[in-house]
């Protein structure tokens, strides 16, 4: 699930399907789900947007399911933190996918089927119990090679982040555009990067940028994100002004903690790193059965 942090909405998950990724996140309390991910994993096409035009040029019935020419539900552009920024990404419902299916020739396509059937029920109960939520994203992280040291700081910051934005929501803050404005101003009062200049440091594109932290780029984050939530509190800030101003100088109490640490050690926090990188690294054994240096 992602899971939060530097996107605009902390309900952004990402779900596995034979272990590749489907963005997806939450709107009217239930699964949108991105539907270009969705045709790469069922085709494994190299260029899904492409596949995706050719089948509605194929069923005139499904292109009109896209433009809302009939009654049925449309797909929708919702927001997801890209490489370029907060873009708008065409995403569907279960129902919706139910019915793009039927359009892909593919053996993967009754796996899927029934896959989405078990996500839209996990939801559900979700609902009724979020901490089967919480259980799930641990699960979701494990089955992606991450340590449990690792993933116990990842799911207190979706934690530090979900209290953040209920206090901006609580507060006048317009969801989705303004959010992402303010995560901008403590990012870059806590590392001198915007979301998306950081991701391009670690060359991501559609990946989530805190999944690729290391344990001190998260702590950095959460200190950034927790002493926002505070300041905003005890300045009883309202509406998007003060919020703004409350969150460049919660970002800046972690970038002068970052900044410290950077003189006493003599090593920069931002890393380069990405998980991918990281998770091959440790792999990696010398002959004598000693682990290779360290990575930070």
């Amino acid at each position: 699930m992602n899971m939060d942090n530097l996107q605009p909405d902390s309900e952004t998950r990402i779900a596995l399907f034979q272990h590749k990724e489907i963005r997806r996140t939450i709107h009217n309390d239930e699964w949108w789900f991105v539907i270009t991910d969705v045709v790469a994993v069922l085709t494994d096409s190299v260029d899904p947007k492409q596949y995706l035009k050719r089948i509605r040029q194929r069923d005139p019935h499904l292109n009109d399911l896209f433009k809302g020419g009939v009654q049925f539900v449309p797909p929708l552009a919702l927001k997801f933190s890209t490489e370029g920024g907060i873009q708008k990404i065409q995403c569907w419902n279960t129902e919706g996918l139910f019915r793009l299916i039927q359009s892909i020739p593919s053996p993967k396509a009754e796996p899927f089927k029934r896959w989405l059937a078990k996500v839209g029920y996990e939801r559900i109960q979700e609902i009724e119990n979020p901490e089967l939520a919480i259980r799930r994203t641990r699960a979701i992280y494990r089955a992606k090679g991450y340590s449990d040291d690792w993933i116990e700081k990842r799911m207190r910051s979706i934690a530090i982040r979900d209290e953040l934005t209920d206090e901006w929501k609580k507060r006048g803050v317009k969801e989705q555009r303004e959010y992402a404005i303010l995560t901008a101003e403590i990012s870059k009062a806590a590392f001198g990067l915007t979301p998306s200049e950081y991701a391009k440091v670690k060359n991501l594109k559609r990946q989530n940028l805190r999944d690729h932290m290391n344990d001190l780029e998260l702590i950095f984050s959460m200190l950034g994100e927790a002493a926002t939530t505070e300041i905003t509190r005890t300045r009883d800030a309202h509406e998007f002004d003060e919020n703004k101003e409350a969150a460049r100088d919660g970002g800046s109490v972690a970038g002068n903690a970052r900044r410290e640490l950077e003189k006493k050690s003599g090593r920069k926090v931002v890393s380069d790193e990405n998980y991918l990188e990281l998770s091959q690294s440790v792999k990696k054994i010398k002959p004598s059965g000693k682990p290779k240096k360290k990575q930070d």
